[in-house]
């Protein structure tokens, strides 16, 4: 028995685009918005986790600095310019065993005021720089 003949078939010559196209899309998307974060500043923070427990007063000495406002930063309390922020960062590390900077920062500050006093801070000279969130606004005590 004769068998019936099929005509004969052509396959799918070319793959399917449309995945390769939907992920690489994503991943430009992804590129773009972390670049700018990655270079915004060379600064490794770590922030310490939160527990119930009151820490001892230990006897370091720190530089404390308090972003209220864009304008507006105490350096131990004491208010200076964004502009003489670095020259009295390094006189106070200078004077400063432990080298060691303390940063609270008010919510309403931009993220970029942040970062340039962390800038500030490193290229004055810290060791170490901890961040503490939220500043007074009144610019008492910390």
């Amino acid at each position: 028995m004769p068998r019936a003949r099929v005509p004969h078939q052509t396959g799918i010559n070319e793959p399917n685009m449309t995945p390769l196209i939907d992920v690489s899309l994503v991943l430009v998307v992804i590129l773009m918005v972390a670049t700018p974060m990655a270079f915004q500043s060379s600064i490794a923070v770590s922030r310490a986790a939160a527990n119930g427990k009151l820490a001892e007063i230990a006897r370091t000495e720190w530089v404390e600095v308090n972003i209220i406002a864009p304008d507006r930063i105490l350096v131990n309390r004491q208010e200076v310019t964004p502009d003489g922020l670095g020259a009295v960062l390094a006189t106070r590390l200078g004077e400063s065993a432990t080298r060691r900077v303390l940063v609270r920062c008010a919510d309403t500050v931009p993220h970029a005021t942040f970062v340039t006093v962390l800038d500030e801070a490193k290229s004055a000279g810290a060791n170490s720089i901890a961040v503490v969130g939220g500043a007074p606004t009144d610019g008492g005590s910390l």
